[in-house]
């Protein structure tokens, strides 16, 4: 639960760049196919990826460069697709240039190395992740910024399902917290505007992903009282409700992974409920617009072991409910 770890022990710049890290990922927003489950994800802090930019070479192997920073690694199972290996990666790969990134290398199975290439990059073992040696692609791309991002991805298939990893490394928490730290000259006010909350970003989100988290939101320990003002994130999805009354949203509370799961889920569903409260009382919202709800740490977005990933997963989302 979060008692020892409470929204209101961060200053709003420092929990919107926490609770928003996950959601600049490329893979955090990935569309994948229907049927896609998530089979495994790792997170490392301060880590490094060796980025693939060339095929497997007998005298050195596979050609990459060093990036430093968050390393994580996800892998999906796309179950019951009648979807080729190349199909899958070239709706991801639209997907990656469309993000602002460029793909710096691209190669498929027997071209990149086959059994030596896939052995010689980092991938999550099976069954998790599924490797056809004589049907695989990959392909790696960067973003450049004051914090460059390095992504690969690496698709495949079996006879009954596709397979995707996605590997990313960018800025850690601690880059980001230093950001923060170093730019901000006085103390942000809880529930002062934050950037990049805009209804149009919220309304992107909203129709791209179905969710959006509101980060700016700051709780007291323990408690499921909303703190005062206007936060940005609510005035942007009380501006994207009222521009369409027939739009409805589940506020969804989640939490870290301290303490039982039925605390956990009851604090999370009193949450969301302050929110939809906040957001029928002052900002005008029609409650048939809305519902709460609370699952606790069932639905985590980053690892539970580290204080960052434990401030990361206690959130409230709004998630579109679709109405036809």
């Amino acid at each position: 639960m979060q008692n020892a770890h409470p929204f209101i022990s961060l200053p709003p710049a420092l929990a919107f760049i926490l609770a928003m890290a996950p959601a600049l990922a490329f893979a955090a927003g990935v569309q994948l196919p229907e049927g896609a489950t998530l089979t495994k994800q790792e997170t490392e802090e301060n880590s490094a990826y060796a980025l693939p930019v060339g095929v497997w070479e007998q005298t050195s192997g596979v050609p990459s460069v060093p990036l430093e920073g968050q390393v994580v690694q996800r892998a999906w199972r796309i179950g019951g697709t009648g979807m080729s290996s190349y199909q899958i990666l070239a709706n991801l790969r639209r997907q990656v240039l469309e993000s602002g990134y460029e793909i710096i290398f691209e190669c498929e199975d027997s071209d990149c190395g086959g059994f030596d290439f896939r052995f010689g990059t980092r991938v999550i073992g099976e069954p998790a992740m599924h490797v056809d040696l004589g049907d695989f692609h990959f392909l790696s791309a960067t973003r450049e910024g004051e914090h460059p991002e390095g992504l690969s991805l690496l698709v495949s298939r079996s006879v009954s399902a596709g397979f995707v990893q996605i590997t990313e490394v960018g800025p850690s928490l601690k880059d980001l917290i230093d950001d923060v730290v170093t730019t901000t000259s006085t103390k942000a006010v809880p529930g002062t505007a934050m950037p990049g909350l805009a209804g149009g970003e919220i309304g992107e989100a909203m129709e791209v992903t179905g969710r959006y988290v509101l980060a700016d939101l700051v709780f007291a320990t323990g408690s499921a009282d909303l703190g005062p003002g206007h936060f940005a994130s609510l005035v942007a999805l009380a501006d994207y409700l009222k521009a369409d009354p027939t739009r409805r949203v589940a506020l969804v509370g989640h939490t870290d992974a301290q303490g039982s799961l039925s605390g956990n889920t009851a604090l999370s569903k009193r949450r969301a409920t302050s929110v939809m409260q906040r957001l029928v009382n002052d900002l005008g919202v029609r409650r048939e617009q809305l519902e709460a709800e609370g699952i606790g740490y069932l639905a985590p977005i980053a690892s539970n072991q580290s204080d960052g990933g434990r401030a990361i997963n206690r959130r409230v989302e709004a998630v579109l409910i679709p109405t036809r």
